[in-house]
């Protein structure tokens, strides 16, 4: 059974050398370990799940109540591919703001590298997945961090965080490349709303209520937002400018189309270049240069109108809103690992930090010697630990 649902503050701060260089080095002992024993693709369907990505981060000490905990674990993770190479098993790209930007060079470098059947899709995968969080999901927060991890066979699984300065909490959107039979259809492995809907209400601004382009139920939207583009595009100008001419038309959610909500002239350069592209359906026009927000958001209010085809505005999250526990466990039992970087539970254990990653730094380098009796010990000793704490 995953858990979903995380609940972290924004706030600032980071791990400092001490600890990040410790969280590096482990993160990779466990990432190698994983592979070692599953594969790299389970390695993939963890981080894919926001609950074991949660305590992951946990286990390597940084706040667990913090929204750091995803860009110091993706930092720590990226390094560690740097400091092991090809031996992680994995191969992780992108990071936190103009980082990210990076990740498509980054991908074809590696691609390259190695050999990689299907660059050009991973590469799609990422920018795809970065343009849903941040344009076809309108739900408040400003992506600004994404992470892509990547196997030499072509699995991959999305790791992104957005951000709401103005009610101080973070969300953090999970994909899995095997689970992504459509790129615009609820195509999320997992959404941690990082805020309980009783401590910080949904994003229901009253100008610009929340937009769900990937809904399910917004598939009509979806093809009609693109069919808009595919015709007549002058005509689709006429049709915007006669309808944001008066204050009084709604459309059927209540929403009045008004002139603030369009800008008109620069709605028409990018349908135009929209138009020429001539997309097929929604992701392709998703995809296309200079479609972001207000287009997206401009566009969809116009095919409800027309072809009474109905956007939705249901919080992407809301079908992850499960319990926050694991068999009566909770992410922060993970900090009781090594301690907290804020020393919650208790300030970071650095000898008993230091031990447990030569312990699995050695155990994995003897059991690809062949030596198996110190990673049986570490299977005996996991069971055991299960059994006390249950």
């Amino acid at each position: 059974m995953k858990r979903r649902l995380a609940e972290l503050l924004l706030h600032g701060g980071k791990a400092p050398r001490w600890l990040f260089e410790r969280m590096t080095r482990l993160a990779g002992a466990i990432t190698m370990a994983v592979v070692d024993e599953h594969g790299p693709a389970d390695m993939l369907r963890r981080l894919s799940d926001p609950w074991w990505f949660q305590a992951f981060g946990c286990v390597l000490g940084f706040d667990w109540h913090s929204s750091g905990v995803t860009t110091v674990t993706c930092a720590a993770m990226k390094e560690a591919f740097k400091q092991f190479g090809d031996d992680m098993g994995i191969i992780v790209a992108g990071g936190k703001g103009g980082t990210s930007r990076k990740t498509p060079n980054e991908i074809a470098e590696q691609s390259g590298r190695l050999a990689i059947t299907g660059g050009d899709q991973l590469i799609h995968a990422s920018r795809t997945s970065a343009k849903v969080d941040s344009a076809a999901v309108q739900d408040g927060y400003q992506v600004y961090q994404h992470a892509f991890f990547f196997t030499p066979a072509g699995q991959w699984c999305v790791v992104q965080q957005g951000m709401n300065e103005q009610r101080g909490w973070a969300r953090r959107y999970h994909w899995l490349g095997e689970s992504v039979d459509d790129f615009v259809r609820e195509p999320h492995e997992g959404i941690c709303d990082l805020a309980k809907t009783a401590r910080c209400p949904r994003f229901d601004d009253d100008a610009h209520p929340l937009l769900n382009m990937v809904a399910d139920e917004a598939d009509a939207n979806r093809k009609g937002c693109a069919q808009l583009v595919r015709d007549n595009h002058q005509h689709l100008i006429d049709e915007i400018e006669r309808l944001t001419a008066g204050p009084t038309l709604f459309a059927p959610a209540h929403h009045p189309v008004l002139p603030s909500d369009i800008n008109v002239d620069r709605l028409q350069r990018i349908v135009h270049t929209a138009h020429e592209q001539h997309p097929e359906n929604f992701e392709q026009l998703l995809t296309t240069a200079q479609v972001g927000p207000a287009t997206l958001r401009s566009l969809s209010l116009i095919a409800e109108l027309i072809y009474d085809a109905p956007a939705s505005h249901r919080d992407p999250a809301s079908a992850y809103d499960d319990a926050d526990t694991r068999n009566g466990r909770r992410w922060a039992d993970y900090s009781y690992a090594h301690g907290g970087k804020d020393g919650h539970p208790f300030p970071v254990d650095r000898d008993t930090y230091d031990r447990n990653i030569h312990i699995l730094l050695d155990a994995v380098r003897t059991s690809r010697l062949g030596e198996t009796d110190k990673r049986d010990a570490l299977k005996r000793l996991a069971a055991a630990t299960e059994t006390t704490i249950s």
